[in-house]
């Protein structure tokens, strides 16, 4: 079968995201001073031919750790759906 996958990354909540603070900065500069805690990651859609829902979360899951997210400064979660 074929999974859609939707992989958000997001800086580790610990870490300083430099791109969320300039952000959040020229919102500031905007005029909206309202919003605060600016987090900025990426995410990523794929397709994966897998033969059921949890083979395709494993296969999404194994590239996740091996290339698409530097475990050591971000986190990501994973949305597996049919296509």
């Amino acid at each position: 079968m074929q999974y859609t996958a939707h992989i958000n990354i997001m800086p580790l909540k610990e870490l300083l995201d430099p791109q969320g603070k300039a952000v959040n900065n020229s919102l500031h500069n905007l005029g909206l001073s309202q919003i605060q805690n600016v987090r900025v990651g990426k995410h990523i859609t794929l397709m994966v031919e897998a033969k059921d829902k949890a083979a395709a979360e494993l296969l999404v899951n194994d590239a996740c750790k091996k290339l698409l997210a530097n475990q050591v400064m971000e986190a990501f979660d994973i949305t597996i759906s049919e296509a």
